[in-house]
C-alpha cells in the first residue's frame, strides 16, 4: 500500500464541549449511587458564565444538580478572573423532566431506547488495540492536564486542544508527520516558553521518539496567543465531540453521543459493547483490524442487523466470525447491560480522554471465544 497521512484530535478536560460532557456523566452517576435503574437522558449547555441543564430524569436519587455542576467545575480547574468560567458565582439554570411514556413503555420491557446504528472497531496498532493517531492524541490531552494539576506547567489554563499527524506506510505506523497543541495559558508568559515547555514537558515525556524525526512538525498555539478559555472563549454542548470520544475518525460512527445516557440508551450501550466484541476479535487473532456495525428499533429488543468487517485481515472467515459474535453475546439491550454490569456509577471516567482504550472499563477486558 502507499503511504498516507491520518490525523486524529482530543481535548483536555477543560474544553467547554468536555466541561459539559462530565456535568452530564457525573449527574448519571449520582443518580445511580441511589437508584441503579435511573433513567437519565441529560444535556449540558454552557456559554459565557452560564450553565444550562436540560433534560429527562426517571428516578429514586435525591441528587443537588446545581451543586454538582460547581463541584465539577472546580474539579476541573475553572478559577473565574474574567478568562474562564468563575466556578463558585456562575449561573446555573435547571430544566428537568422525566422521561417520555411513550418512550418508557418500550424501554420497561427490555426493548431498545431508540432507533440507529452503532459502530465497535479495533486494530492491531497499539497495545490497547486503537488506532494510532486517536490514542497518541489522548495521551498528549491527558498529560496537558496532569502538568498544569501538578504544577509542572503551573501557567497553563483547563482548556486544551492536541492533533496528531501520523504516516502510515503498509497499513502501520511509520513516523508523525505533525503534533499540533494549543492550550489556554497566562496572560504574561511568552510563547516561546510555552512552546519549550509544552514540546520538552509534554511531547517528549509521552511521545516514543523513534517516531520522531527532523522533519516533524510541531505547533504550540499557533495563534500566537489563548488566554480566554472555557465557555468564555467558546459554547459548550454535551455530546459534541463524538470523534473524539471513539476512533478519532479512523474509523466508522452512527452519530449517536454517548454522554449523559443512561445504559438503556443503546447508542451507548451497544456502541460499548461493540467496542468490547472488535477488540477480542483483534486480541484473538481472528484479524488485525476489525469494525462491527448493529442497528436496532425503538422498542425491539434484537438487533435488526449486524455487519462484519474485517477489511481483508481476517484469518477465519467473517461469515465465521458473525457466528462467533451470535452465538458467544446477547445483544438485547438487557443482555448488553447484564454482561457489562452498566448499571454502576462508572461514567465520569469515561468522559475524558476516549470512552475506548482505558484498561479499567468493562468494555476493554480480553476474553476467550
Amino acid at each position: 500500500m502507499k503511504n498516507y497521512l491520518f490525523t486524529s484530535e482530543s481535548v483536555t478536560e477543560g474544553h467547554p464541549d468536555k466541561l459539559c460532557d462530565l456535568i452530564s456523566d457525573t449527574i448519571l452517576d449520582k443518580c445511580l449511587e441511589q437508584d441503579k435503574y435511573s433513567r437519565v437522558a441529560v444535556e449540558t449547555f454552557a456559554s459565557n458564565d452560564k450553565i444550562t441543564i436540560a433534560g429527562q430524569l426517571t428516578t429514586n436519587a435525591k441528587i443537588d444538580i446545581e451543586n454538582i455542576a460547581r463541584e465539577v467545575l472546580k474539579g476541573i480547574g475553572y478559577k473565574g478572573k474574567g478568562i474562564d468560567i468563575d466556578f463558585e458565582n456562575c449561573i446555573i439554570d435547571v430544566n428537568i423532566t422525566k422521561q417520555s411514556a411513550d418512550i418508557a413503555q418500550g424501554v420497561d420491557v427490555g426493548g431498545a431506547g431508540d432507533q440507529g446504528i452503532m459502530f465497535g472497531y479495533a486494530n492491531s496498532d497499539t497495545e490497547e488495540y486503537m488506532p494510532f493517531a486517536i490514542s497518541l492524541a489522548h495521551k498528549l490531552s491527558k498529560k496537558l492536564t496532569e502538568v498544569r494539576k501538578e504544577n509542572i506547567i503551573p501557567y497553563l489554563g483547563p482548556d486544551g486542544k492536541t492533533q496528531v499527524t501520523v504516516e502510515y506506510e503498509d497499513d502501520k505506523p511509520k513516523r508523525i508527520e505533525t503534533i499540533l497543541i494549543s492550550n489556554q495559558h497566562d496572560a504574561n508568559i511568552p510563547l516561546e516558553t510555552i512552546r519549550n515547555d509544552i514540546i520538552n514537558k509534554v511531547i517528549k515525556q509521552v511521545v516514543d521518539a523513534k517516531y520522531l524525526d527532523e522533519n516533524t512538525k510541531y505547533y504550540i498555539n499557533p495563534t500566537g496567543r489563548f488566554v480566554i478559555g472555557g465557555p468564555l472563549g467558546d459554547t459548550g454542548l454535551t455530546g459534541r465531540k463524538i470523534i473524539v470520544d471513539t476512533y478519532g475518525g479512523y474509523a466508522r460512527h452512527g452519530g449517536g453521543a454517548f454522554s449523559g445516557k443512561d445504559s438503556s440508551k443503546v447508542d451507548r450501550s451497544a456502541a460499548y459493547m461493540l467496542r468490547h466484541i472488535a477488540k477480542n476479535i483483534v486480541a484473538n487473532g481472528y484479524a488485525k483490524k476489525c469494525e462491527i456495525q448493529i442497528s436496532y428499533g425503538i422498542g425491539i429488543a434484537k438487533p435488526i442487523s449486524i455487519y462484519v468487517n474485517t477489511f481483508g485481515t481476517n484469518t477465519i472467515s467473517e461469515e465465521e466470525i458473525k457466528d462467533k459474535i451470535e452465538k458467544t453475546f446477547d445483544l438485547t439491550p438487557d443482555g448488553i447491560i447484564e454482561y457489562l454490569h452498566l448499571r454502576e456509577p462508572i461514567y465520569a471516567k469515561t468522559t475524558n480522554y476516549g470512552h475506548f482504550g482505558k484498561k479499567d472499563l468493562p468494555w476493554e477486558k480480553i476474553i476467550k471465544f
